[in-house]
Formats: C-alpha cells, sequence, structure tokens
C-alpha cells in the first residue's frame, strides 16, 4: 500500500514542513515555513498599510515586523552561533521604528538578506555546536544551534499570531 504524497508547497506558496524525517531539516523546514508565512502576512499590502497599527496603545505594525526579525535573523545567527561583532540593521536594535523613507520592499529586501547569511553562517554547524548569547539579562549563556533554531521558530510564531491580527485589522484578510 502506498501512501499519499505530501505536497511540497501549500496552495499559497508557503513550504510544507516535513512530516519526517531527521531533525535538522525539520527544524529548518519549520522555520522557512514561518518566514514564509510572515512574507504572505505582507503580500498584496502598500507601504500605507503594513504601516497601520494593530490597536491603541500599541504602536506594533507590520513593517515593524518584518524589520524586527531582520534583527532577529540577525542576532541569533550572527552574533550568538559565529560569535561576529555587527552592530543592528536598523536604527535602533529592535527594529520597530519606522522611519518614512523606509518601504516594506526594502524591509523585506533587507530580511532575506538576513535570512541568506544565517543560512550560510549555519552550513557546516551541527545542532550540538554551541554560540553564547551576545547582550541582554542572558548575555554570555552558552546555547546550541538546536535552542537557536528552537527559538527561531517559536519567535516567528509568536510573532507571526500578531501578523494574523495586524492583517486582518488592515483589510480583513485571515487565515494561517
Amino acid at each position: 500500500m502506498t501512501t499519499p504524497q505530501t505536497p511540497q508547497t501549500l496552495p499559497d506558496g508557503r513550504p510544507v514542513p516535513l512530516l519526517t524525517g531527521p531533525e535538522r531539516p525539520t527544524l529548518e523546514s519549520w522555520l522557512d515555513f514561518h518566514r514564509a508565512t510572515l512574507e504572505l502576512k505582507c503580500r498584496g499590502l502598500d507601504d500605507a498599510q503594513v504601516r497601520q497599527p494593530s490597536a491603541e496603545p500599541s504602536s506594533l505594525t507590520l513593517l515593524g515586523l518584518v524589520q524586527h526579525l531582520a534583527e532577529v535573523e540577525r542576532n541569533w545567527f550572527q552574533r550568538v552561533v559565529a560569535g561576529l561583532d555587527v552592530p543592528p540593521v536598523f536604527e535602533e536594535e529592535t527594529g520597530y521604528a519606522l522611519v518614512p523613507v523606509r518601504g516594506l520592499e526594502e524591509a523585506l529586501d533587507v530580511w532575506r538578506r538576513e535570512i541568506a547569511r544565517g543560512r550560510e553562517l549555519l552550513a557546516g554547524r551541527a545542532l550540538e555546536d554551541t554560540g553564547r548569547i551576545a547582550d541582554g539579562p542572558m548575555a554570555g549563556v552558552e546555547v546550541s544551534v538546536r535552542w537557536v533554531l528552537v527559538h527561531l521558530i517559536e519567535e516567528y510564531a509568536r510573532h507571526n499570531g500578531h501578523a494574523d491580527i495586524l492583517r486582518e485589522r488592515i483589510d480583513g484578510a485571515t487565515g494561517a
């Protein structure tokens, strides 16, 4: 008896995370799924729409989330895993601050470059390899590549929940 093949992509174009197989590709596939989900939440919106905050008193926006996740990618892969001393991607460390001249396409391009750089730095590293948290309340704590991947999946999943709410507020679009 043959089992049906899982589709490689969902109808909206996002990759389907691996359902079976080795740990590393499974973790990476879940991270790629969540990255694609963030991009999906921004699809079809203009610069004014991605600047709309969720609800008072929050100033959270889709553009701010994209910028924040570019900072997250840089922090965990360049600073923590690779031990590089690199500045923030944007004007301040969180990435949430919006500037009038930066639009969605520029922020997405920066975010994609940070993802690509992270992939380069992960290549050849084992899940058990370690890096050190660069700053904050846990500065100096050693973490494994496995921990970083799991943490980024969690970080994206949490922020994609925010993105769901933001997108629904902007134009009523719902869905995962």
